[in-house]
Formats: structure tokens, C-alpha cells, sequence
């Protein structure tokens, strides 16, 4: 007999623990299945919220690549400017002139040239052969020199005539 009550005890502790697992079991899973539903339900809202979030992203981005298209726009009108004024400038140097200061000799054009509005003798400077130019340069005072020379590669950077940032 007591190995019978053994037995049926050991029965009952067996029933009892599978009694108690199973109902972790099923507590489990009902908080399991909870915790999933909650993960599948926000999952649209979060994935909303990053579709927002990189939308705004991209909203500022293209703000920013309008700004910078408008100051390459803007640079760009003011190169075509400096590039018509440039022209301009050398225009105004006939082929004739050059060749006549280019035969001059290089004191006597200096002279000539001092006396000339500064873009017509920095157009016939940059028309003439380098050598020459620098013959002619080097007889003009170094002020009036650099004048003219500032205006042969720096046209761009003048302001005084046209107003515009150096």
C-alpha cells in the first residue's frame, strides 16, 4: 500500500506540476500575444513617422540645393558680365593701334599710353606681345602700371564703375 500511495502521490505532484505549467503556459501566452499584437499594431505608425520624418529631411535638403542653385545662378550672370566687359575692353584695341604701339619704342608708348583712359590702354597692353607689353610697363610709373595691369586681370574685382561686391 505504500508503494501504491507513493505512486499516487508521485501521480498527483506530476499532475499538479503540469497543472502549474500550463497555466504559466496560458498566462504566458495570452501576454505574449498581447505584446505581439501591440508591436504589429504600431508598426504602421512607426513606419509612418520615418516616412515623415524623411520627407521633412528631403523638403530641407531640396530648400538648400534651390539656395545654392540661386547663388550659381547669380555668379554665373556675374562671369558672363565680366566676360562681356571684357570683350568689350579688348574691342576697343583695334588691330591697327596694337600694331602701331607695338613698332613704337617702349618709353614713347608709356607716355602715349599714360595719357589714354585706362580700359583703351589696358586693351592695347593685353593685345600686345608680351614682351613688348612688359617693355612698355616697365617704363610707366609703378602706380599706373599696376593700374592698367589690375585692370587687364582683375576685371571682375572692380567695383567703382559698377557697384557690385569686390
Amino acid at each position: 500500500m505504500m508503494k501504491s500511495m507513493k505512486v499516487a502521490l508521485t501521480q498527483t505532484a506530476v499532475l499538479a506540476a503540469l497543472f502549474i505549467s500550463g497555466t504559466a503556459f496560458s498566462q504566458e501566452k495570452p501576454a505574449e500575444a498581447k505584446g505581439n499584437n501591440y508591436c504589429a499594431n504600431i508598426a504602421d505608425a512607426a513606419a509612418d513617422a520615418r516616412y515623415a520624418l524623411q520627407k521633412a529631411e528631403l523638403v530641407s535638403m531640396e530648400k538648400e540645393i534651390e539656395g545654392r542653385l540661386k547663388i550659381l545662378e547669380a555668379k554665373r550672370a556675374e562671369y558672363e558680365d565680366w566676360l562681356r566687359r571684357r570683350n568689350e575692353v579688348l574691342e576697343k584695341a583695334d588691330d591697327t593701334i596694337v600694331a602701331i604701339y607695338s613698332r613704337m619704342r617702349p618709353d614713347a608708348a608709356a607716355l602715349q599710353l599714360i595719357n589714354m583712359e585706362d580700359e583703351i590702354a589696358a586693351a592695347v597692353i593685353a593685345r600686345l606681345n608680351p614682351r613688348v607689353a612688359s617693355a612698355v610697363l616697365n617704363e610707366m610709373e609703378p602706380a599706373r602700371a599696376a593700374q592698367l595691369a589690375n585692370i587687364i586681370t582683375d576685371a571682375p574685382k572692380r567695383v567703382a564703375s559698377s557697384g557690385r561686391k569686390e
